[in-house]
């Protein structure tokens, strides 16, 4: 990405101003201890005592306390209001994997917003981090080990058909849409593999499961880059 202001090799932990529960943020910091932050999210971070890489945003939340306490070199405003600051903060980090957290739940239309950011971004590879659910774009094919058992949801964000191995209700020959057929409350009855014809399904999996998913995810083809 020539765009990149955040570049890394390893995952890097993204945190939002919205809810960010205890639980998930620990899971999220061993996996990437490099943090940076949507907008206002560095108000957060400050509070928890976390020092940001960078923030990136329009700046319209970001207290005076956090501008003050961050080094400016490290603020990285972007004014443009056509875009969330999530959306922002995926198209200029440059990583193999982000774990987005404080963008899931404490407002219905962010949350919303954000799962929209994530089908217009799809090569992006992201995992939200919500107090007990996880959410990713498929990629074309996925592999994963889960317990049997283990909840696993599908939500197409448009028109999308895809097959499966390994859920206990095979998706293949079905047309999924947001007006229609969705999977939610599917479950794991063996190793998963999914392929889908479009990056338009979210895939929903409980916080236990971050570690597989992550590896999973960072493992499985890229769907290619869209012009912006």
């Amino acid at each position: 990405m020539s765009d990149a202001i955040v570049r890394s090799s390893s995952p890097i932990t993204l945190i939002g101003a919205g809810n960010v529960p205890p639980g998930a943020l620990a899971a999220s910091l061993t996996m990437a201890p490099g943090i940076v932050c949507a907008d206002g999210g560095a108000d957060v971070a400050l509070a928890k005592g976390l020092d940001p890489l960078a923030v990136i945003g329009d700046f319209d939340s970001l207290s005076d306390r956090a501008r003050m306490a961050i080094a400016p070199d490290r603020l990285h405003p972007i004014a443009e209001q056509d875009s969330t600051d999530f959306d922002k903060c995926l198209r200029h980090i440059a990583a193999p994997l982000v774990l987005g957290i404080g963008f899931d739940g404490s407002r219905i239309d962010h949350q919303l917003a954000a799962f929209n950011a994530l089908v217009r971004h799809p090569d992006r590879r992201c995992i939200l981090l919500g107090g007990e659910m996880i959410t990713f774009v498929a990629p074309p094919e996925l592999r994963v080990d889960l317990p049997v058992g283990t909840l696993l949801s599908l939500f197409p964000m448009a028109r999308v058909e895809g097959r499966s191995n390994g859920l206990r209700w095979p998706i293949e020959g079905l047309q999924f849409a947001p007006d229609g057929r969705v999977g939610t409350s599917n479950e794991v009855c063996g190793p998963v593999h999914l392929w889908l014809d479009d990056p338009k399904m979210l895939v929903m999996l409980p916080l236990s499961a971050l570690p597989q998913a992550a590896a999973a995810v960072m493992a499985a083809p890229a769907w290619p880059v869209r012009a912006e």
